[in-house]
């Protein structure tokens, strides 16, 4: 045991993610989760999968090895139900991550750390607004997330300008660029593109200048490219949710409820954001995203 690595007894925990290949937003939650299991003293067994039901037999394993906590995500949370369950019959607590705002406590979760999609959603349609945005074109990489649909429906709430929602297989990145193209070819309207994350809002940039657009990038969730990106202007904006604090509040609140009978949030969910980075202050966060924690 190294030094500041807490004494309690080792035990085992499972994150299981709808981590798609290539995003790198995964990589800052699964970041904080790991830093976090070190200082408990915990083996975190990580793994991940974009399609819900093999997401939930991912979790139904770690359930069946005998893990003493479950982190899950919900962003398809009826096909994750019964997995849930089946870890919260066997007395293994589950807390959720990112993804299930409006779910996790019906299906019996002791916790949930992440945004609320909607509320941020609603931020970005006030920040559009006063850009001065006119026709913002929200593009959904993973149809049927319950959190990235919430996110667009949220902007439609409060932007007072046109939104149209853009759905494209966040799995093949250059059909992301294309489609994208193909669309701000066709309207040349659209003056924001609104990407749901950071590697979409990287490809965006290049989507708007094939289609000769004018459109500007905003996005939700950052990674070192978009810092990069915001600090020379052609993102403009992101919305930011702290991954890496998911993670990490994630393994340690089980490693809190394990060994002390904690549970955060008094039955409600802790928020992780959202919060906003521009040009104002990106540069307090560059170097925390440089050493891979934003």
């Amino acid at each position: 045991m190294g030094a500041g690595t807490a004494d309690t007894p080792r035990m085992t925990v499972a994150m299981v993610t709808h981590e798609a290949p290539g995003d790198s937003f995964w990589d800052l939650v699964r970041k904080g989760a790991e830093t976090a299991a070190k200082k408990d003293n915990l083996e975190l067994r990580y793994s991940n999968d974009p399609e819900a039901p093999n997401q939930a037999n991912l979790v139904q394993t770690a359930v069946d090895s005998g893990v003493r906590g479950v982190i899950v995500t919900l962003a398809k949370p009826e096909a994750m139900r019964i997995a849930v369950r089946n870890a919260e019959a066997k007395g293994i607590p589950v807390v959720a991550v990112n993804a299930g705002m409006d779910a996790w406590k019906s299906m019996g979760v002791k916790e949930f750390f992440g945004q609320d999609d909607k509320v941020a959603g609603e931020g970005a349609g006030d920040r559009l607004n006063s850009d001065g945005a006119r026709k913002v074109l929200c593009v959904v990489h993973e149809q049927g997330n319950v959190g990235l649909e919430s996110r667009c429906a949220g902007v439609r709430q409060s932007f007072r300008g046109q939104i149209e929602n853009l759905n494209v297989n966040g799995k093949d990145m250059p059909s992301v660029e294309s489609t994208i193209t193909a669309k701000l070819q066709q309207d040349p309207s659209i003056d924001r593109v609104l990407t749901l994350g950071a590697p979409f809002a990287l490809t965006s940039i290049r989507s708007a200048k094939n289609a000769g657009s004018n459109a500007k990038v905003v996005t939700f969730d950052t990674n070192a490219a978009l810092v990069q990106a915001i600090k020379d202007g052609t993102v403009q904006w992101a919305v930011d949710q702290q991954p890496f604090l998911q993670g990490y509040l994630a393994v340690d609140s089980l490693w809190l409820y394990l060994n002390n009978g904690n549970i955060i949030g008094g039955g409600q969910p802790t928020l992780t954001g959202p919060a906003f980075i521009d040009q104002s202050n990106i540069d307090a966060v560059a170097e925390y995203a440089r050493r891979g924690t934003r």
